[in-house]
Parts: structure tokens; C-alpha cells; sequence
């Protein structure tokens, strides 16, 4: 936290931690210290143990029964280093010890509650909850992923036991004595089932069918009626597919909606499981899509074009009350081994140059610092720096 311009003016600028999917199932929970039971049911993998073993033939021996911590490697530190006002992440695996694994769904997330630590030792938060693997273990999946972060105390957002709980924000204080409001949203794009739906009646998340300008509307007006003056707001939508760097327009034009309303200051996506570019709309941030940041597809071949093993620690800063941004810095890391780890100067570089590339058409740009840390770079923000 810091005063903006280093002076003792009203703005204040708060710094946020963002990241890609957390992924604690499957493979990752087995290498923790209370593993669920392994047995998967995909065609092509029938023991989440098989997933240890494919990242141990890609990176080397992966010692079992770690501490909570482990997958979180060097962003640990990072995450002091930096020391962000709240942690955020979209939490993209059920907690839970179901053993009902969703009818029809080819492949099934789910960590062992016992191994919340491995949330609760990076100090996250809040954890998003629409997105398309939340459910993979049923209602009664998603009832204890809930129970389990709230005895954790844990805040969560864009799931519920009913309607009205899945569109509630999240609530943060925050160091300007206001509140950040962080909502989400689960896209049907990302491959969520209608029936996954929150009902009044029926727990579930908060989905939106159609992502159009008339859903970014309706989902901009009741956020406008729970906002209030010093109040920060972000929102978190799971959309889009796993691969490719297009951005659909009916994704921009929603974002748009949303900025344009004056009731959000960034618009938070994720699903894509590589980075996408990253548009600033009226001073307001726009991430399309952060990428993955722990999951255990080490070792999976035939998409090194984008990059897979590659991830990015967002620190956006934004200026209290206005929520407009002041800075983006993003710290590249690579998984290894199950692990986060440093980044080297090759992965930095294709990091930078593919934002870059994508952010163009955007109207951003980037660079590299000596640290090896990425900012964003837009047209406001240089206009206002040549004065």
C-alpha cells in the first residue's frame, strides 16, 4: 500500500495478488500429505499417481508426502516479497472426499480436505469457485469444498447452497477502510453444465449461459446496487477454451459492459490454460485469460507452442477510490517438478514477447525490468508519464 504520486493525497493504491487456475487435484494431491484415493476415471489415465509419474519422466524424481506448500514453490516468497492487500485465486478442483465422481464428464478434480494447507500456507484469501471442475464430485463435492474453506476461513465467491449465495461477493477489508467486492462468474464456454446452475432450491454456481452485452448489463446492475463509495471491485468469469490466443469479441464487448458501467475496475478471466493478452479499457484492467498456475500437466506433450509450463504472478495496483490502474507487474515462473520455481531468462523472454504480440492488438505493450519482472505497459499511462 503506498499513497499515490508518494504524497498524503485521499487516492491510495492497493496492490492485489491474481493468478491462473490452481489446480490441487489429481496429481498434486497425491504428492501432499493426505492423498485421496488415486482411482481416476479417464479413458487414457486410471490412477492420479500416473500424472506424478508423467511429470517425473519429463523433470526428474518427485518425492512424495511434501509439505502443504510444495506445489507453491518460490512464489511463496514472492508472494512476501510483494505483499499484496489480498490473494486471490480461481480454485479449479472440488475438496473433498466424494467418492461420486460427475456422470459424463471425462476427467474429475478433487483434493483431500486434509490437505487445505496447501491453500491456507500461501495465505490465499479467497478462492474463486465458478469455473467447470467444482462440481466434478457432485453436490455433495461441492458442499464440503465449501464447508472445508470456510472452516479455514478461507472467503470464496461464484458458488453457493443456493442462487443468492453463488452471485454474493466475497468481502475484503481493505487498507483504505473500504471493501473489495470480488463476484465471479462461470461461463457455459468454459464447459459448465446448465445444471451445474445455482437454483433457490439447489446448490450450484453462479452461471451465465450467454456471455453478450446484455448479460454483462444485468450482471453490471446488481453489482451497481451492492456497491458503495470507497469499494473495490473485481470480477472473476471462467470463459473460453482451453488453447488459442484469439480473444472472442462477445468477450471484449462484456468486459466493456462491465468497465463502462462504473460498477467493476477489473475484469478477472481465466480457463485458457496459457496467457492471453490483456486490454485496458478506461483505465480499468481487463485480463482475458491468466493462464494455468499449479495443475499437474507436467510432462503432457503437443502444445509447447503456448508455452504450458509457463506461469505469471499478477500484482495489479490499483488507485483507491477511482479503481483505476496503476501499475501491472507480472512475475514469470515455470512448473518443475510439480513445483513453481524462477523463471530463467529464455522463459522470461517468451513470456514478454508474447504478451507483447497479443497485447498489440489490444492497445498494450510491455517490458522487462533488471529483475526479470514484466509490466504492462498501455496509452494512458504513457501520456501521462511524458507530462
Amino acid at each position: 500500500m503506498m499513497s499515490s504520486n508518494g504524497s498524503s493525497a485521499t487516492a491510495i493504491d492497493v496492490r492485489l495478488f491474481l493468478c491462473g487456475d490452481v489446480m490441487t487435484g489429481r496429481g498434486v494431491d497425491q504428492i501432499l500429505p493426505h492423498p485421496s484415493a488415486p482411482q481416476l476415471y479417464e479413458s487414457h489415465m486410471h490412477s492420479a499417481v500416473g500424472y506424478v509419474r508423467l511429470a517425473e519422466r519429463a523433470s526428474g524424481a518427485v518425492q512424495r508426502g511434501h509439505g502443504f506448500v510444495y506445489p507453491w514453490g518460490d512464489a511463496l516468497a514472492l508472494l512476501d516479497e510483494w505483499e499484496p492487500a489480498a490473494r486471490i485465486v480461481n480454485l479449479e478442483t472440488a475438496v473433498t472426499t466424494s467418492e461420486r465422481a460427475q456422470p459424463g464428464k471425462g476427467i474429475h478434480y478433487r483434493m483431500h480436505p486434509a490437505n487445505i494447507g496447501c491453500l491456507t500456507g500461501a495465505g490465499i484469501d479467497c478462492a474463486m469457485l465458478a469455473n467447470n471442475h467444482v462440481l466434478d464430485w457432485g453436490r455433495e463435492g461441492l458442499i464440503e469444498t465449501m464447508s472445508a474453506l470456510r472452516d479455514a476461513q478461507v472467503r470464496w465467491a461464484g458458488a453457493g447452497h443456493d442462487a443468492g449465495e453463488a452471485a454474493a461477493p466475497a468481502t475484503l477489508d481493505l487498507p483504505t477502510g473500504g471493501r473489495l467486492l470480488v463476484f465471479a462468474l462461470a461461463a457455459s464456454s468454459s464447459g459448465v453444465p446448465p445444471e451445474w446452475s445455482a437454483t433457490a432450491t439447489r446448490c450450484g454456481v453462479n452461471f451465465i449461459d450467454a456471455v453478450s452485452t446484455s448479460s454483462a448489463e444485468r450482471v453490471a446492475q446488481a453489482i451497481g446496487l451492492q456497491r458503495r463509495h470507497g469499494d473495490l471491485v473485481v470480477v472473476s468469469i471462467h470463459w473460453g477454451g482451453n488453447w488459442g490466443f484469439a480473444i472472442p469479441q462477445e468477450h471484449r464487448d462484456f468486459a466493456r459492459v462491465l468497465i463502462e458501467s462504473g460498477a467493476v475496475d477489473l475484469v478477472y478471466g481465466h480457463s485458457s490454460h496459457h496467457v492471453l493478452g490483456i486490454e485496458v479499457i478506461r483505465g480499468k484492467l481487463v485480463l482475458y485469460g491468466c493462464g494455468d498456475f499449479i495443475n499437474d500437466y507436467e510432462g503432457i506433450v503437443g502444445y509447447e507452442s503456448f508455452g504450458p509450463n509457463l506461469a505469471l504472478m499478477y500484482f495489479p495496483v490499483l488507485r483507491a477510490p477511482s479503481g483505476e490502474l496503476a501499475d501491472l507487474a507480472l512475475v514469470p515462473l515455470r512448473r518443475r517438478r510439480l513445483r513453481l520455481e524462477h523463471a530463467d531468462g529464455g522463459d522470461v523472454a517468451w513470456l514478454a514477447r508474447t504478451l507483447q504480440r497479443e497485447g498489440e492488438r489490444l492497445g498494450t505493450g510491455v517490458h522487462t525490468d533488471a529483475n526479470g519482472v514484466i509490466r504492462l505497459a498501455w496509452a494512458a499511462r504513457a501520456s501521462c508519464a511524458s507530462r
